[in-house]
């Protein structure tokens, strides 16, 4: 690139960084927004942001202004057979754990998968295969899509089931998949408020202490629920190796135990930044870059294949499903005739 172009492309880069920084979350409308398309692309790569965050910011660095996710010298190099979604929602702590958390949460997952199925419609690509990227909250959000997708099987509401069957692989930025103590909960949702400084927030710590004593409880739940369907996912846990600057101290937001849980068949890596900087990669030398855009390679080459397989099989699944369904209407609605005296 001319080095005429390189400021004011930088500068147009940071100018987008510093209007979403402005932007209020709370007032932020659900949208599932393409950023990058290469040609006839064989994966779709979607990325969620977490608490207090933005489809764009959370992704773009700060120091150097790029957005990895879209720029032309970094993950479309790399995968330039795939497409890149960012999804945006309302993300402040009232939007997500608030006092009616679960319903806030399967909220906006609901509207990820109604979202994801309608462009994957209109794109005719309805069975092309998906992989999430995930920062912090964004991670529970995306569990909780999932298992809403698979419970779709009504044949009115099937299409809903597309996003679970065409999931490959999700990578989890820093998500707090431990759930189980309310006390470490409301302990990194107070981190996590401090984290987000100097951003506007509208919950005071009474507050937010108060919606998490059920929160613990909704992020075990979605965890108990996701639990059964891991296998059909290829999973990479990141936690952050940097303590966070949280005002009056420094410390982990999420750490490695909850981040990183040690199962089998996944991966786990640390990476050498804080919560907010984890998925903020400056370039392609950027340290734990490779890392993340070696499995996504692997995973965008490995997809295919399995992910068509799948297909068939589902089909094959909800044929029988239909079957059965279709019989068991018949006996409902055949009159009943005494027998005959013996």
């Amino acid at each position: 690139m001319p080095k005429s172009l390189r400021n004011p492309l930088k500068r147009l880069a940071t100018e987008r960084v510093e209007l979403a920084d402005a932007v209020d979350p709370d007032n932020e409308p659900a949208a599932l927004t393409e950023i990058y398309r290469g040609t006839d692309p064989a994966v779709d790569i979607v990325a969620v942001h977490g608490l207090n965050g933005d489809a764009f910011r959370t992704f773009t660095s700060q120091t150097s202004g790029r957005c990895w996710l879209d720029d032309a010298d970094m993950l479309p190099k790399d995968l330039p057979n795939c497409r890149v979604l960012t999804f945006s929602y309302p993300a402040t702590v009232a939007n997500v754990l608030g006092k009616t958390s679960s319903d806030r949460i399967l909220q906006h997952a609901q509207t990820l998968v109604a979202e994801l199925v309608a462009d994957r419609e209109l794109e005719d690509a309805t069975q092309r295969p998906i992989i999430f990227v995930c920062h912090s909250l964004g991670g529970i959000i995306v569990k909780r899509a999932l298992v809403y997708s698979a419970s779709r099987t009504a044949q009115r509401i099937e299409h809903l089931r597309s996003i679970f069957v065409s999931t490959y692989g999700i990578l989890f930025l820093a998500t707090p998949h431990d759930g189980t103590d309310k006390a470490k909960v409301a302990s990194f949702a107070r981190k996590l408020v401090d984290s987000c400084m100097p951003n506007k927030l509208v919950d005071t710590s009474p507050q937010l202490v108060e919606a998490l004593a059920t929160g613990s409880e909704v992020l075990q739940e979605i965890t108990d629920n996701f639990t059964p369907l891991m296998k059909r996912f290829c999973l990479y846990f990141f936690w952050e190796q940097n303590k966070t600057d949280l005002v009056t101290t420094y410390d982990y937001v999420v750490d490695q135990s909850s981040a990183a849980p040690i199962l089998d068949n996944t991966d786990r890596a640390g990476l050498p930044y804080d919560h907010r900087s984890i998925c903020r990669f400056t370039s392609r030398t950027a340290p734990g870059y490779r890392i993340v855009i070696a499995a996504l390679r692997r995973y965008a080459r490995d997809s295919p294949s399995v992910v068509s397989q799948r297909w068939f099989d589902e089909g094959c699944m909800m044929q029988a499903l239909r079957t059965t369904e279709a019989r068991e209407l018949q006996y409902s609605w055949q009159p009943a005739f005494p027998g005959k005296a013996v």
